[in-house]
């Protein structure tokens, strides 16, 4: 998108792209899907076989550069789609949200395979992608964007732990984190919140975030500083190492969700309580949505 591909250039182009729908001729073998854009350069015989070849065995699709598209799984079509790209050696990988139309097992094995190939060939790659796992797992440096307007830039454990706004917050994670609206004064944080004494609330109010993950059940006494959180189970997902425990909090109706390790056997209704460090909780503007504070 807003990047013209021109097979019929002398040179070698800087930038290569893969695509969402793999971009492939139907009517071609995948030999010559590869080759084609080298051909239409006029590139020598010899070195358009040797850049295929190479490009095949880098990927192991080998056995089947005879075949057609067609013949091929999704997975092998956009391993095709990639080998296209690699034979033109540009500067530049352009990735339009190559793995979107994989099964969600291929996608994974997919992952995996780009991450592995970028390394191998040393060439700088934009990914662009809505999935917040393929963002988190292949990218050095992760650019979070808003409607245009980019919200956060940096190492993705960086925009992990420290999100710039609720937008990154909410983006960046599964489950998102929690995004509370919380008041300021004596009189607390809001419904089924406690504790949390040091958190320097605007007088307006602000959106509290903590992630499910560092919301742990309360055994004995709270750690100074730490927020408390009670709410009764609306809804339980186990998922086998973990389990996530849904419920309302107080009267407001927002949903809290803690991400517990291990099995946590509750049914809807029980009442439960659980702390975050406050080194865990996040603030941000109620208007803005930006980050408050460090």
């Amino acid at each position: 998108d807003g990047v013209r591909v021109n097979d019929r250039e002398p040179a070698e182009r800087d930038i290569a792209m893969v695509f969402q729908n793999y971009a492939l001729y139907p009517h071609m073998s995948v030999y010559d899907n590869m080759a084609y854009g080298l051909r239409n350069r006029r590139t020598p015989k010899d070195e358009i076989d040797a850049r295929v070849k190479e490009a095949a065995r880098i990927l192991e699709i080998t056995p089947f550069l005879d075949r057609k598209p067609r013949a091929l799984s999704g997975g092998q079509r956009q391993r095709v789609a990639m080998g296209r790209a690699i034979v033109r050696k540009p500067k530049v990988f352009l990735f339009d949200e190559p793995l979107s139309n994989l099964d969600a097992k291929l996608r994974i094995q997919m992952r995996v395979e780009i991450k592995k190939l970028q390394r191998a060939l040393g060439v700088t790659s934009v990914y662009v992608t809505h999935d917040q796992l393929e963002a988190m797992t292949l990218a050095d440096t992760l650019v979070v964007m808003n409607k245009g307007l980019v919200e956060q830039a940096g190492a993705p454990l960086e925009l992990y732990e420290k999100p710039a706004s609720t937008f990154v917050a909410s983006f960046i994670g599964a489950p998102p984190m929690n995004l509370i609206t919380v008041a300021a004064g004596e009189g607390g944080l809001g419904p089924g919140l406690s504790g949390a004494a040091g958190l320097q609330v605007p007088a307006g109010g602000a959106i509290l975030g903590v992630r499910p993950e560092h919301l742990i059940v309360a055994q004995g006494p709270a750690p100074a500083g730490a927020l408390a959180v009670s709410f009764p189970v609306s809804a339980v997902e186990a998922v086998g190492a973990e389990t996530f425990v849904y419920g309302p909090l107080g009267g407001t109706g927002q949903e809290i969700i803690a991400r517990l390790p291990g099995k946590a056997l509750l049914e809807p209704g029980t009442p439960v309580s659980v702390v975050a460090e406050a080194a865990h909780l996040h603030l941000f503007d109620k208007d803005t949505g930006k980050r408050i504070g460090p």
